[in-house]
C-alpha cells in the first residue's frame, strides 16, 4: 500500500514527519534508485527505499522514553557537536529514537523520546494544545497583575501566546518561583513571556507533559514510559481530534 514517503519514514522511526520532510529535501532519500521528492508516495513492501544509501528495513518496535535533560546539554543526537548532548544518556538504548520537541541548552527537565513518528507528530502539532508545565525561577517578586497577564496571553514578536495557567510557588528575598502551564510551543516561549512582564528567567525546569510527571528522575537519567502512560498520552491526543 502506497503512502507518502515522510509518513513511511516516521513509521520506521527515522524522524518525526516534519523531520522526515527535511531529510527528503536534503536529498538523502532514494526510492528505487531515484532521489525522492517531497510528496512522493511509495510502498515499503515493494519499493527499495534508502536513506544515505542504506536500505531501510521493517519498522522497529515502538519505543517511548522520558529523560530528565540536564542544564547545559543540547537536545540533539548529532555526533558533530562539541558540547554535551542527550545522546550520551542513550548509550544503552538499542533502538534509534529521537526527541519529541526540544528543551533549550540552558533549560532542564522532562523530555520525551520515541521512534514513533506519528506519536511525535500528534504531540507537537499546534492544534493538539498539549499542556506542558514548568517550574520557573524568575528575577524579582512577581505581582498578581503580571501573573494575570501571563494567564491571558503575552504579545510576542511571533504573535500572541495562548491562555496559560500560572501561579506562585514560593519566594525568597529577591526572587521567586512560579509554575506555568502552556499549550503551544513557540521558541523559548516561557522565557520570553516572563521577560515581557519584567521578570527574566533565572532557572527553568519542565516537570510535566500532558499529565506525565518527571517524578524522581535525576539529571541525565531516563526510563521507559509505562504502557499506561503511553495510553494516557495517546488518549488525550485523540480527544483533541474530536
Amino acid at each position: 500500500m502506497e503512502e507518502r514517503l515522510q509518513k513511511i519514514l516516521a513509521k520506521m522511526g527515522i524522524a518525526s514527519r516534519r523531520g522526515a520532510e527535511e531529510i527528503i529535501l536534503e536529498g538523502r532519500v532514494t526510492v528505487n534508485g531515484k532521489t525522492a521528492t517531497l510528496g512522493m508516495k511509495a510502498d515499503p513492501a515493494k519499493d527499495h527505499i534508502k536513506l544515505d544509501g542504506k536500505l531501510l528495513t521493517k519498522p522497529e518496535p515502538k519505543v517511548y522514553l522520558m529523560i530528565n535533560k540536564p542544564k547545559n546539554v543540547l537536545t540533539t543526537l548529532s555526533e558533530e557537536e562539541e558540547r554535551p548532548t542527550i545522546k550520551e544518556s542513550l548509550r544503552n538504548i538499542k533502538y534509534r529514537v529521537f526527541p519529541v520537541g526540544r528543551l533549550d541548552f540552558d533549560s532542564e527537565g522532562l523530555l520525551l523520546l520515541t521512534n514513533d513518528g506519528d506519536f511525535a507528530h500528534s504531540i507537537l502539532h499546534p492544534s493538539k494544545k498539549i499542556p506542558k508545565t514548568y517550574h520557573v525561577k524568575i528575577k524579582g517578586i512577581i505581582e498578581d497583575e503580571k501573573l494575570d497577564k501571563l494567564r491571558k496571553g503575552i504579545r510576542l514578536k511571533d504573535g500572541l501566546t495562548s491562555p496559560a495557567k500560572a501561579k506562585k510557588l514560593r519566594k525568597a528575598e529577591e526572587n521567586c518561583w512560579i509554575e506555568i502551564t502552556i499549550y503551544e510551543g513557540k521558541k523559548r516561549q516561557v522565557r520570553r513571556m516572563c521577560e515581557q512582564v519584567g521578570h527574566p528567567v533565572l532557572k527553568l525546569k519542565r516537570i510535566r507533559i500532558n499529565g506525565i510527571d518527571i517524578g524522581n528522575l535525576r539529571p541525565g537519567e531516563l526510563r521507559y514510559l509505562t504502557p499506561d502512560e503511553v495510553v494516557k498520552i495517546k488518549k488525550e491526543v485523540t480527544k483533541t481530534n474530536t
